[in-house]
């Protein structure tokens, strides 16, 4: 079966940044829907009419990946509202911010701790590969048709690439 949308595929990829560096590989089969809000559109894009036992080789520059690095999503808050167990690299949803923290902050964003200081920490909306162009090496393990709830649903609820709706703005976001 060629890959369509309203498919599901099983991947496994290598990526990798533009110097070479491998950022992530997935050696078991994931599913992802296509047509949905699973795969972002130049991956999808890159995997129609291909099959099961197919690689796919993408260059992803920013726009068409994680977006580009976006200063603005980065702020600057009180170590003091933060829990004593923070660590670098912990994820807090916007709207699930500790009190008092973020109050400039968009709440439909993913915040990441980057740094922290006696008195200050650094969160960044931004997606952690924000910025960078990908390279993909995709290998399409499975295809088989979509389930109507399948393809109701918009999603597999699976995957490294999945896009969902910001509930503030309705643009897609990455989670």
């Amino acid at each position: 079966m060629k890959i369509s949308e309203s498919c599901v595929v099983g991947l496994t990829w290598v990526m990798k940044d533009s110097l070479g560096e491998v950022l992530d590989e997935l050696d078991e089969p994931v599913e992802f829907l296509l047509g949905g809000r699973d795969l972002l559109a130049a991956v999808e894009q890159g995997l129609l009419g291909k099959e099961a036992g197919d690689k796919v080789e993408l260059h992803l520059e920013p726009e068409h990946a994680f977006g580009d690095y976006d200063e603005q999503r980065v702020f600057l808050e009180a170590r003091n509202l933060f829990p004593a167990e923070l660590e670098e690299g912990m994820i807090y949803e916007g709207s699930a911010l500790p009190p008092g923290v973020g109050r400039e902050a968009p709440q439909d964003l993913m915040y990441t701790v980057t740094d922290i200081y006696p008195e200050h920490v650094v969160i960044d909306g931004n997606h952690p590969l924000a910025g960078m162009a990908i390279r993909l090496q995709v290998r399409i393990a499975s295809v088989r048709a979509a389930s109507l709830e399948e393809v109701g649903a918009g999603t597999l609820g699976t995957g490294f690439f999945q896009l969902e709706s910001s509930p503030l703005t309705g643009e897609p976001r990455l989670h």
